[in-house]
């Protein structure tokens, strides 16, 4: 049984705020998951990933980037990319005081990228990495490929994907990959897209979290 917890963690004008999934058995491990341009720490693509890290005994903590913080509604402007990265920063060192054993950050869309762009720069933050929807590049724009940190992302990276999303194609995600020099997989949701179908069904998750695990080994 999991049980959920608010979160929220002030430094200064900064703050943690979150959801915590604390599962029954926790194995000491934690995950930060991060949500899209245009949603929250509620959205079902983030709730169902993280019961499904709770299920392992990973302790999930979903939270609002800063960003959202900032404003209820609406997308990030660019300006915010790099405080939502030390937000992301800030999660992760808040989950370490209460998880001893490996950490895992995760996002979906917007929330995967900058997560990825993080861990390029840091890659000592986190153990294993979970990319939900990457934004490969803006729908119909297969030209403007957001992969340039990726060259240096050796963090082990799993991807998951819908064969449906606009924002990336499944042939595509694997030339991405194949730049990358960390150990990574994808794993391709039949007959979804952008949202991975989390709304409907959300067996994606448990398989994603699958991966991951397998491996980190």
């Amino acid at each position: 049984m999991t049980q959920l917890e608010s979160f929220e963690e002030r430094d200064g004008d900064a703050a943690v705020r979150g959801i915590l999934h604390q599962p029954s058995a926790p194995t000491g491990d934690g995950v930060v998951l991060a949500h899209g341009a245009g949603t929250n720490r509620e959205s079902p693509v983030l709730r169902a990933v993280a019961s499904a890290f709770a299920a392992q005994g990973i302790a999930a903590l979903r939270i609002d980037l800063p960003f959202r913080q900032a404003r209820p509604k609406g997308p990030p402007s660019p300006a915010w990319a790099e405080r939502d990265r030390e937000g992301l920063r800030r999660a992760l060192a808040a989950l370490a005081r209460r998880c001893p054993g490996r950490l895992v950050l995760g996002g979906h869309s917007y929330g995967g990228r900058q997560a990825s762009m993080l861990l390029a720069d840091a890659p000592g933050l986190a153990q294993g990495l979970l990319l939900l929807a990457y934004p490969l590049h803006p729908p119909g724009r297969p030209e403007r490929r957001r992969t340039e940190h990726l060259i240096t992302l050796r963090t082990p990276t799993v991807f998951v994907h819908g064969t449906r999303d606009p924002f990336g194609f499944i042939d595509e995600l694997d030339e991405a990959r194949g730049m990358m020099p960390g150990p990574t997989r994808l794993l391709a949701v039949r007959d979804v897209g952008h949202d991975l179908g989390a709304r409907g069904d959300a067996a994606f998750a448990a398989a994603a979290v699958a991966e991951l695990l397998a491996l980190l080994g």
